[in-house]
């Protein structure tokens, strides 16, 4: 099946009390192209994310978005700095027995006493993070090839519907040749009847002459080579590898025949059927330029 190099995918999910959020989406591209954007905390992530990305595509400028939100997980953890809490209560509790000052002090008004409590990041299991970061990836990728994948199936039917164009005018090409040669030669034998004025016509320079003609126009092997290369190119349609590449290489043989028909033909009707043939096959070649 036909993959489109044009996608997107996104997932979400938890790890490590990390809400994670992964987006994927992708442009047409001669090579694969992977970008990946992720918060300073995930950096340690990225070539495993690149190396899973590569797995699934081949081709294309791909760019994934990571994000991370610590606000509702339980990562943070507040410390009471015991030994100067008791530095505090025991000072306190001296100045008021020194002064005879009632000994007012609360467990509230003890911690508002500068660095009494602090807050610390637990450290986070990169193991267990990086585990929960590849499985959401890998959702979002799946979602991200289901779209290509419908998209590929819409680039394949246009472009067997076009393959079926191109054989029908090649079709119209090979009826049509031979009848060249034969209006060529009744053309010949009526100039030669006038030139000579009653005169014979010597039958063997005809024919001679009709054969150097019917070779020079002749056109079977460009239609067989068509024929050979629309053939590969509906196998690779209905195949599931990556094949834009080698679709482009057939498209622009495709193109070489075509123009070697238009070079060789001496017929008006013949060439009005290349310039049809050749604007489907320019309809392909644009098709195939998001194939992966």
């Amino acid at each position: 099946m036909i993959k489109s190099m044009t996608g997107y995918g996104s997932a979400k999910g938890t790890a490590a009390g990390l809400a994670l959020s992964v987006e994927l989406k992708s442009v047409n591209n001669r090579y694969l192209d992977v970008s990946v954007k992720l918060p300073r905390a995930l950096l340690f992530a990225e070539e495993p994310i690149r190396s899973a990305v590569a797995k699934h595509i081949s081709r294309g400028k791909v760019d994934v978005f990571i994000s991370a939100d610590a606000s509702e997980s339980d990562s943070m953890e507040v410390r009471v700095n015991k030994a100067l809490l008791r530095g505090y209560i025991d000072a306190l509790s001296a100045a008021g027995n020194e002064f005879g000052l009632d000994n007012d002090m609360s467990l509230m008004s003890l911690c508002r006493l500068p660095d009494v409590l602090s807050t610390e990041r637990r450290e986070l299991d990169t193991d267990e993070l990086l585990r929960g970061l590849l499985a959401i990836t890998e959702e979002a990728l799946a979602g991200y090839d289901a779209m290509r994948e419908r998209e590929g199936e819409k680039l394949s039917a246009d472009v067997l519907s076009r393959i079926d164009e191109i054989g029908r005018l090649t079709g119209i090409v090979e009826e049509r040749a031979p009848q060249t040669v034969a209006d060529y030669r009744a053309r010949l034998e009526q100039k030669l009847r006038e030139a000579l004025d009653g005169l014979p016509v010597d039958d063997a320079r005809v024919l001679t002459e009709c054969a150097v003609f019917a070779d020079k126009i002749a056109v079977d092997e460009e239609t067989v080579r068509l024929r050979s290369h629309l053939s590969q190119l509906r196998g690779m349609a209905a195949g599931s590898s990556p094949i834009g590449r080698k679709m482009d290489f057939l498209i622009q043989e495709l193109n070489r025949e075509s123009n070697t028909i238009g070079s060789k033909c001496q017929n008006a009707d013949i060439a009005r059927v290349v310039v049809d043939l050749k604007a489907e096959i320019e309809k392909i070649r644009e098709q195939i330029q998001n194939v992966e």
